[in-house]
This record gives C-alpha cells, structure tokens and sequence, in this order.
C-alpha cells in the first residue's frame, strides 16, 4: 500500500490536515467505524493545546517543529489502529469526560442504553446499585450523577482498571462510589442490591471482531468460545444479591440477545427483555428478580 507522507516543506495546519485524512482514510479502510477527518482534527488540536474551532479558524497557521513531529507520531499509531481515546488519554461519555487507557475498554455510546434503562426502571430518590466489571468508571459514574440518592458500588477484577476508575469517581463524584476489588458478584459487599448492571466481556474467542480491537484488554473482550461465559456466570450469581423485585441489566453482542433472554428465564428471572441501541441492534437484556418466589 502506498503511503500518504505528511510533508514537513509545506506545514500549515490545512495540508497538515488534508495529509493526515487520507494517510488514515487508506490505512483504516477496513474500519467501518472510521472518521479519518474527526482523528485528524483532535489529535492536531492536541499536539497544539487549540480547540477544533482554532483548526478551522487558522488553516494558514504553521505548527512549531515539536508539535509536527508529535502530530506525525500520533498518526501513525492512529493509522496502526490504535484508537484515539488511548491517544488523547480520555474520552466523552454521557455528560462527561473519562480518563481511559490501555487497562480498560473505550467506553461506547451504545452502553449508554444500559443507564438509560437503569434509571428507567428505578426512577426512586433512593437505591442500591452495582456496577461489575466497572473499567473507567463510566456506567458508575453516569448513575451516581444522574441518581445523587443512590448508594452506588462498582468492582473490577483488574487492579489497574480499578485505580484509573477511581480516579474518575474522584474527580467526577467525589465520595459517592464504593470501589471494590473483584469478580463480578463476588466483590459484592453484603445485603440486597436494587439493580445491577453489567457490560462483561461477550466477544468469543476465535471471533474475527477481535483483529479491529487488538489494542484494547483482552480480558475486558473475551469470554470463552462463545462469548457468553461470564454473562452465564453473572446471571447465575446475581439472584442472591438481588432484593425481590430487582433488576437485572446486560449489556451483550447483537446477535446474542435472545441466548441472554433464554438464560435469564432458566435462572428464573421474570419480565425479561431485550432492548434495541440506536442503530437498531439488540444490545442489552434486562430481568427482574420476582418479589415473591
């Protein structure tokens, strides 16, 4: 493949721009998901500490000779595909910005449903939650802001997803999430939660998806030959953590939403369902614990 140079003898930031869209654009042709334009823009806005807006105000302006060597680095590990939220060191989520890192998944706008749904169906001043397999923070995070009432605990098996959480919490609801160390429901302190929620690993392991995700935690991706290991492994254990009439919600695969439902029901939970993201995949499954057994 023949490589698109970013020339340093003409570098202002709109040729620096036009080379760094198609350097992308031929390296991520793959990537269905890729924005060659929007990449650009935000890392030459991060080599040169400027807003977006600054870029396109500019176009004539010529970066310092630091910052084009940085901005040519970033891209080429962009064009490795390396996302840019481990880039840039964070990411927008929900009404904020995370921290992230190599240590736990970029946070999705499709996981956005899952607290959609949370604070649907416990719209109460006051609750329990639990968040397993928590990564940055961010689902957490979200209902701790959105419900100031709730007493919120998250956990991870990952020590270094866990302290990059907490640095989140700290940062963003300082004081309100008990963080705690540990597998899926095991790290769960005593007493009954009101919801739970999870976006577990769900990729199988010999699924082709994961040769676009090789830059982020294997652990955090995969689970077993079908990817439906730990979403078993929770939907077993959260009943007796669970107070009658909790809820129970899953984020999963697009084509595995109707597997998820079929264990839930075995499990015994009621009122299982199975909600659509915006671009009209199956993403998440929801039971309720019943109230009387």
């Amino acid at each position: 493949m023949t490589r698109t140079a970013i020339e340093p003898s003409t570098p202002t930031l709109a040729a620096l721009l036009a080379a760094a869209r198609r350097r992308l654009a031929a390296a991520l042709r793959a990537d269905v998901n890729r924005t060659p334009e929007l990449d650009s823009e935000l890392l030459l806005a991060e080599v040169l500490g400027q807003s977006r807006a600054y870029l396109a105000a500019h176009p004539e302006a010529r970066p310092g000779a630091d910052a084009l060597r940085r901005f040519q680095e970033l891209i080429e590990r962009r064009a490795a595909g390396e996302p840019v939220a481990y880039l840039l060191g964070r990411k927008g989520f929900w009404t904020f910005e995370l921290e992230v890192s190599p240590a736990v998944l970029v946070p999705r706008p499709e996981t956005e449903l899952l607290i959609e749904r949370a604070l649907a169906l416990r719209p109460d001043v006051h609750g329990r939650l639990a968040d397993l397999g928590t990564g940055s923070g961010a689902i957490a995070i979200a209902l701790a802001l959105e419900r100031p009432g709730w007493a919120v605990v998250a956990s991870d098996l990952s020590a270094e997803a866990l302290a990059l959480a907490r640095r989140n919490a700290e940062r963003l609801v300082p004081g309100r999430i008990e963080l705690r160390p540990g597998r899926w429901c095991a790290a769960l302190p005593a007493g009954a939660f009101d919801l739970l929620v999870s976006n577990p690993p769900y990729i199988g392991a010999a699924d082709p998806a994961l040769g676009t995700l090789s830059f982020e935690p294997a652990l955090a991706l995969v689970s077993g030959p079908d990817g439906l290991g730990a979403l078993r492994e929770i939907i077993a254990a959260a009943p007796a953590h669970l107070a009658p009439g909790g809820w129970l919600l899953l984020e999963h695969g697009a084509q595995q939403g109707a597997a998820v439902a079929d264990e839930l029901a075995a499990r015994g939970f009621v009122t299982v369902r199975t909600h659509r993201d915006l671009a009209g995949r199956e993403r998440m499954t929801e039971g309720q614990w019943p109230a009387i057994r």
